[in-house]
């Protein structure tokens, strides 16, 4: 792909002049891991030390395809950027040696070393081109389909670097992955408003005589907090429904996957204690809780260190 086909992008992302060595590339993918999403990398640091370079690249990945999305006020940049960005990801596949960006020399490695299927890839690609062009839910069904593309190939990834195929693992995945997109719905439902989105299900909406001119105009009432409970009980279901799979992987594994159920549980904790009034602000998981749960974490690492 020619320099220029990020022409548009955030600065730093754009395609360098000269293709970088391995090393810079992963060096690139590592810094963007851990200076733009904190919790993402202290997760990282819970997976097994070989695999970490491979995480941090399908992270960097994830979070540019992102950004083309989000960052670029203009749709039809975003989707020109998102085209081009798939671009690449198939030039990773069949002629690798032609790729320049760092994202894609260091995904590669990753490819390479892990068989990673492309359609995981090419599925989170997809979510993100639907957010340039679906704005509103209207069941629960629709919000499941786009978790399928959003979130689920993140859970699959996770599995698939580690050595896990088996699709009955991925399904039991799917459901704390779609469980954590949906939780973090129903925490920005006030951010989504301001950005154009609503992905509070206009089936549920309807079910309990909430309106649309409620979520704009921070209209809190009985009903809708009873439809948020509904959404949060429901929700907790699928999570928890999925979080068996912590019982079937390796205890190193075990305790990132744990500690991801344990903060979609905590931002749910979160919506319920502001007695489902998410019209307000943005509930939050508070900083004693998160060190809880890293807490928690860190001594489960331990014990499965001292276990092997």
């Amino acid at each position: 792909m020619p320099e220029h086909a990020l022409l548009g992008a955030p600065l730093e992302y754009l395609t360098p002049l000269e293709r970088p060595t391995l090393e810079e590339a992963q060096e690139w993918c590592r810094h963007l891991a851990s200076t733009h999403y904190e919790n993402f990398h202290v997760a990282t640091w819970f997976l097994p030390r070989d695999v970490r370079p491979h995480f941090e690249s399908i992270y960097a990945y994830c979070r540019v395809a992102d950004d083309l999305g989000d960052e670029v006020d203009d749709p039809a940049v975003a989707m020109r950027l998102l085209d081009a960005w798939g671009s690449m990801l198939n030039e990773c596949y069949d002629t690798p040696e032609q790729s320049v960006h760092p994202v894609f020399v260091a995904l590669h490695e990753t490819v390479r070393e892990c068989e990673v299927p492309r359609e995981l890839f090419a599925d989170l690609l997809h979510a993100f081109r639907m957010d340039q062009v679906k704005t509103e839910y209207e069941t629960w069904e629709e919000l499941l389909e786009y978790s399928h593309y959003s979130a689920n190939p993140v859970g699959r990834l996770v599995l698939w670097v580690c050595g896990y195929r088996e699709e009955p693992l991925a399904l039991l995945s799917d459901k704390v992955c779609t469980a954590l997109q949906l939780a973090n719905f129903w925490q920005d439902v006030v951010e989504d408003a301001d950005r154009g989105r609503r992905y509070l299900p206009a089936q549920a909406m309807d079910q309990f005589g909430v309106e649309n001119g409620q979520i704009a105009g921070r209209v809190f009432t009985p009903e809708f907090a009873a439809m948020v409970q509904s959404l949060v009980e429901g929700t907790r279901a699928m999570l928890h429904d999925g979080g068996v799979i912590s019982r079937h992987v390796d205890p190193e594994l075990a305790v990132t996957l744990d500690l991801f159920r344990k903060g979609g549980d905590a931002i749910l904790d979160g919506i319920t204690a502001e007695k489902f009034d998410v019209l307000r602000g943005r509930p939050v998981v508070s900083k004693a809780k998160k060190l809880q749960l890293l807490a928690g974490a860190f001594l489960a690492k331990m014990r499965a260190g001292l276990a092997r």
